[in-house]
């Protein structure tokens, strides 16, 4: 068939994809079903798109326009929700800043990502506003209880109306959220996503997860991370309800899943072993069995027992910032279930394939090919398809690098299955990924270097029972000092974010190339050893 000038788009039969239309359908459609809780309240999709209208308006009326930054630094609450909804439809970006960071990590972000308001609660306060004092910036700050106070308060009742969202989106390529990475080779990269992204994504995570009206979705993954995996707008779409959580808490937790009948949660791996090893859980089981999503560290056969006995299901995810979070999954059909807990945690290893509306994804060699799905020869995992960044923000080289080729580049090494699934065997040698937090090693050996006793430091992952990998530092002491190692950890933590220094340092003469470059895989076998033998 030729293309035609009457086959071509037209208002009646185009619009430009927004998870704002998730929203804007619940309202109109099921406005009395329960949307959001909140410690003691709850908030139906009616009351909810009020909060939204007023966190917009507020935006609105302190000269917040199209293509403008809003930051945040909140924890999971209704008005980090929100803001998810709020600022996209005033064609703005959100950016949703890590509320582990220093005020001096933030007030870069500010700077760079060029934000004209910024959004705090109580719990980050002190650090929000050094920071904004810092980039020059105007602070706002959520009220304790939010609806009342001197503070910004959105969640009083009223009979407010709520008019359409997505109006304010007629391109699906503008941006919808701003978020930083980890800074694992340097300076934090800053990563454009886009609402035809974030709608695909959004909507991949319901069928991967089997998201629907039943849902109660816990709040255990922070909305900064990667927008909660495009949570935030997936629970939304498939009519569920957000129960959100001050702060990750093993008790409250457990309390929580019992007393909202969670279906479902998302959370790094530590998270499950807080909760199993917390007192609460002795002789406790969920009320009905929880989907439980994570990624980075493997699952053992002994936490799949665990996880049994409490009525969790396990499903093993792997993503990035750069393509909204997950781009792909592993979970156990009904006859994988039956399996031995051995069995189960080696298939639950495997990062899986791409979920529905993801990426695609492939393993390729060091000349672009792609590897034999064997099992067994390596390669880099590289992405393409619609959920992938637009790029990143004020850096035209990093972008036209990373995507250039057709492809993005992962940086992560992995095997190709029989099956189509990929496994990780090695992570990319910079990244330490602890707790489910990214860790440049390259930051934390900048921060030794400050250090008057210290010749030459190099860090490496070492892996561990409860973090699944931890910072371990390698330093050469120079002649004429004696620094102990709690000293070194202080330091460190007196200069970057607390979780981010290192666990252990070993003091030793670095290995070196004949050229004079530290080799790194002989200290990550070194601490493997050490992990393996302490």
């Amino acid at each position: 068939m030729v293309a035609a000038a009457h086959l071509s788009r037209r208002p009646a039969n185009y619009r430009a994809l927004t998870p704002l239309d998730f929203l804007d359908r619940a309202c109109r459609n099921t406005p009395d079903r329960p949307a959001v809780v909140w410690r003691d309240g709850s908030w139906s999709y009616r009351e909810f798109g009020v909060v939204v209208a007023r966190l917009k308006a507020h935006l609105a009326a302190c000269g917040v326009k199209a293509g403008d930054v809003v930051s945040v630094m909140c924890g999971n609450r209704p008005e980090m929700l929100a803001a998810h909804f709020a600022v996209p439809a005033l064609g703005a970006v959100l950016n949703a800043i890590n509320t582990r960071l220093d005020a001096g990590a933030v007030a870069w972000i500010l700077e760079h990502a060029e934000s004209r308001h910024f959004l705090c609660d109580p719990g980050s306060a002190d650090v929000a506003a050094a920071a904004a004092a810092m980039a020059g910036l105007p602070l706002a700050q959520f009220s304790e209880d939010g609806t009342s106070g001197p503070d910004l308060s959105l969640l009083g009742r009223s009979d407010e109306t709520v008019g359409e969202l997505a109006g304010a989106v007629a391109d699906e390529w503008t941006p919808i959220a701003l978020n930083y990475t980890s800074g694992t080779t340097g300076s934090p990269k800053g990563v454009v996503l886009h609402h035809r992204g974030a709608y695909l994504n959004a909507l991949g995570n319901i069928a991967s997860l089997g998201l629907g009206p039943d849902t109660r979705y816990l709040w255990t993954l922070p909305m900064f991370h990667c927008n909660g995996w495009c949570h935030t707008w997936a629970v939304t779409a498939a009519g569920g309800v957000h129960v959100c959580l001050d702060k990750v808490d093993p008790a409250l937790i457990i309390d929580t899943i019992a007393r909202h009948d969670v279906t479902h949660m998302s959370c790094a791996p530590v998270v499950l072993y807080m909760i199993l090893g917390h007192e609460a859980a002795s002789g406790w089981s969920a009320p009905r069995r929880v989907t439980v999503a994570s990624g980075g560290a493997a699952p053992t056969s002994a936490l799949i027992g665990r996880m049994d006995a409490i009525n969790f299901n396990f499903i093993h995810l792997y993503g990035l910032t750069e393509c909204y979070g997950p781009t792909s999954l592993r979970r156990l059909d009904e006859s994988e279930m039956a399996l031995p807990a051995e069995e189960r945690a080696r298939l639950l290893a495997r990062q899986g394939v791409s979920h529905l509306t993801a990426n695609m994804i492939r393993v390729l060699d060091d000349g672009g090919s792609d590897v034999p799905a064997d099992g067994a020869t390596s390669g880099e995992i590289a992405l393409t398809g619609n959920t992938l960044m637009a790029g990143y923000h004020r850096d035209a080289d990093s972008t036209h690098a990373s995507l250039g080729d057709g492809f993005f580049r992962t940086g992560d090494i992995a095997v190709m299955h029989p099956t189509g699934e990929i496994e990780i065997r090695d992570r990319a040698k910079d990244i330490i990924i602890s707790g489910g937090e990214n860790i440049s090693s390259l930051e934390i050996e900048s921060v030794l270097h400050m250090h008057d006793a210290v010749g030459l430091a190099a860090v490496v992952a070492r892996p561990d029972p409860k973090w699944g990998e931890v910072p371990c530092a390698f330093v050469e002491v120079k002649a004429g000092h004696a620094p102990t190692v709690d000293e070194l950890i202080a330091h460190c933590r007196a200069n970057m974010a607390h979780f981010k220094a290192p666990k252990h340092i070993v003091f030793c003469d670095l290995p070196k190339t004949a050229t004079g470059k530290i080799q790194k895989f002989k200290l990550r076998e070194q601490a493997r050893e050490e992990a393996a033998h302490p």
